[in-house]
């Protein structure tokens, strides 16, 4: 008698488990019962669409053409405080888009560090802004950077990684440095960035379940940001993005955690094997860090930077995650990407 039972318990934990660990079919934008298309598309070659929206003056009569890579749990939606005057002072042509699985672009299953710069450089040739861009990438939009640079070299003018994502399992890279950086986050943080390495295939499960925290920054853990941070904060609460609920709207796995695979998967490199590809044209590279970050250490992105001298790094004292919307910096960043 108590063998059927036992199995029968068995059969139902399995059951449990399998669809605890299996994410709920996409909702796709403009399938039946999907979110609709509000936003102008690009079509690319596997079938798959991107999302954008243009800011800044027309492409066709831009002085600069920069390619804005939004971050983690955010779209193409994000503001950056750029006045009209600089842009009209430079002639600037901004791009921002949907990454694969937010917002309003189709999610990609096959989605890899190197598929995010073939999705750049696609969505450049649909739009046609020209054989060369400039790249800004923030926080998690930063690995797409290291992935131009590494797979698209030849199509870049400059690019910025703003509080740039680290892995801390880079190739090549120095173990005590990464540890000791993956050490200073919040233990959910480490154990989140640890099961995105080790076990995708959990991270569904992990990052949907209400045990525990699996995000410091999903949970509105208000001590990783700084002082700097919580004043921006303030300004978003009082003004919220009605845009905001469209980030995850085709599913929280096709956004956030595919995000999270993806750049923590098992690279094909590390920085230290990207070339300078400016070392015989005109051109920059730049980190932007905030020395009181708690998202990101600075001591990677200062290592970094250390190793490869042809980066020019910004550590900025007395700023956080959230430097790149402070208005002066943010104009900062754009005229040494431009400029310098």
């Amino acid at each position: 008698m108590l063998a059927p039972i036992a199995a029968a318990v068995v059969v139902g934990f399995l059951g449990w488990a399998f669809q605890s660990l299996k994410p709920p079919p996409p909702k796709i934008c403009g399938s039946p019962g999907g979110p609709p298309i509000t936003s102008p598309r690009v079509r690319l070659s596997d079938g798959r669409h991107l999302s954008y929206r243009e800011v800044g003056v027309p492409k066709e009569e831009a002085n600069y053409r920069i390619i804005v890579i939004h971050g983690f749990d955010s779209s193409k939606d994000v503001n950056l405080p750029v006045s009209q005057e600089l842009i009209e002072e430079l002639r600037v042509y901004f791009l921002y888009f949907d990454r694969a699985g937010y917002g309003e672009s189709d999610p990609n299953p096959s989605r890899t560090v190197k598929s995010e710069a073939i999705d750049i450089q696609e969505l450049a040739d649909k739009l046609q802004i020209g054989p060369q861009f400039y790249v800004i990438g923030i926080s998690m939009g930063s690995y797409p950077v290291w992935s131009c640079l590494r797979y698209i070299p030849e199509r870049l003018l400059g690019a910025s990684l703003v509080v740039p994502f680290v892995h801390y399992w880079w190739p090549s890279f120095p173990s005590r440095l990464s540890s000791e950086g993956l050490r200073k986050l919040p233990a959910s943080d480490q154990w989140t960035f640890r099961v995105a390495h080790y076990a995708p295939w959990l991270l569904y499960w992990w990052m949907t379940q209400k045990w525990f925290t699996s995000l410091s920054i999903m949970a509105r853990n208000m001590k990783v940001f700084s002082h700097s941070d919580h004043e921006i904060i303030k300004k978003w609460m009082e003004n919220p993005d009605p845009n905001q609920e469209k980030v995850r709207q085709q599913g929280f796995h096709e956004s956030l955690v595919q995000d999270l695979i993806a750049g923590y998967s098992k690279w094909e490199f590390s920085p230290f094997d990207v070339k300078n590809p400016f070392s015989d044209r005109k051109g920059s590279v730049h980190i932007w860090q905030g020395f009181q970050d708690g998202i990101i250490p600075f001591e990677i992105n200062r290592y970094i930077s250390d190793k490869l001298p042809w980066i020019k790094y910004h550590e900025v004292p007395d700023k956080g995650h959230l430097l790149i919307f402070e208005a002066h910096l943010c104009e900062g960043i754009l005229r040494a990407l431009l400029l310098g």
